[in-house]
């Protein structure tokens, strides 16, 4: 039986399903911050980028069918989100994808498929556009390549302020500056607001394979954008989610892991 949460509410209540325990965490020490990982199982590895705000517990749902379809899974939680530290620099979105290049070093992974939500999407685009030799496929969820790419929303809906609420609650018990969060949340609204900012010739050097994949009902990305984006990046396709919102690896996850193993599973196939 599928699970739903389409309004958020058990997310809300109690996070995503919970991560299971592994020996394989820790820190990576890169340009002024702290990094932190963690791997599960063995095979060809897939790496996991949560969104803004967020953490890498909000991927509890996507973890299991990874390891079913017999992946390592990586976790990475971008500087100053969850467990990892920042610096006094200006978050940005190109140090946030050497900080994943520097933990894919540090674990000796020379190639990796990238899984990205909403921030995540748009630093694993990043990833692969800076990196091309180190990254097999990307499915960018949520993603943008502009700032003119995304709706401003004046007026957050409850599913917003519900998610919102629970990345607040979850930073104050995983961070090493449980109080900082108002700092932190003004740092990243900075960098949502002023980018990325990457030109058609920009999108053109990404070689992966990648599929640009769009929510029917989403937020913050503008269809026409997610279209241009696959219209664009030379490898790209465009896939419909149906039914779900920019929070589908919550609100339908069993739907989300079809589509994401699905493609991912085409490398081998």
């Amino acid at each position: 039986m599928e699970t739903y949460d389409d309004d958020l509410t058990v997310f809300a209540g109690s996070g995503a399903a919970p991560l299971p325990a592994t020996d394989e965490q820790g820190y990576v020490q890169h340009d002024g911050a702290c990094i932190w990982y963690a791997t599960y199982g063995s095979g060809v590895p897939v790496i996991l980028l949560h969104g803004g705000f967020g953490n890498a517990e909000n991927w509890g749902y996507q973890l299991p069918a990874l390891l079913e379809a017999g992946y390592q899974a990586v976790l990475i939680e971008s500087r100053g989100h969850g467990r990892s530290t920042r610096d006094a620099r200006p978050l940005s979105y190109e140090l946030m994808a050497s900080d994943i290049l520097a933990v894919m070093d540090a674990l000796k992974l020379e190639k990796a498929h990238v899984v990205g939500w909403s921030d995540g999407a748009i630093v694993a685009l990043t990833l692969a556009m800076k990196y091309p030799a180190r990254v097999l496929r990307v499915f960018s969820f949520g993603g943008s390549s502009e700032v003119a790419g995304v709706n401003e929303i004046s007026d957050p809906p409850p599913v917003l302020r519900r998610i919102f609420g629970r990345h607040m609650r979850d930073y104050a018990r995983l961070s090493a500056t449980p109080d900082g969060f108002d700092e932190f949340a003004a740092a990243v609204d900075l960098m949502m607001k002023t980018q990325p900012n990457y030109s058609t010739q920009d999108l053109g050097q990404i070689r992966a394979p990648v599929a640009i994949v769009h929510a029917e009902r989403e937020e913050f990305v503008r269809p026409e954008h997610a279209e241009y984006l696959a219209r664009t990046i030379p490898a790209a396709e465009f896939v419909a989610m149906p039914g779900v919102s920019h929070f589908a690896p919550l609100q339908r996850p069993d739907q989300f892991n079809r589509a994401m193993i699905a493609y991912l599973t085409r490398a081998t196939s």
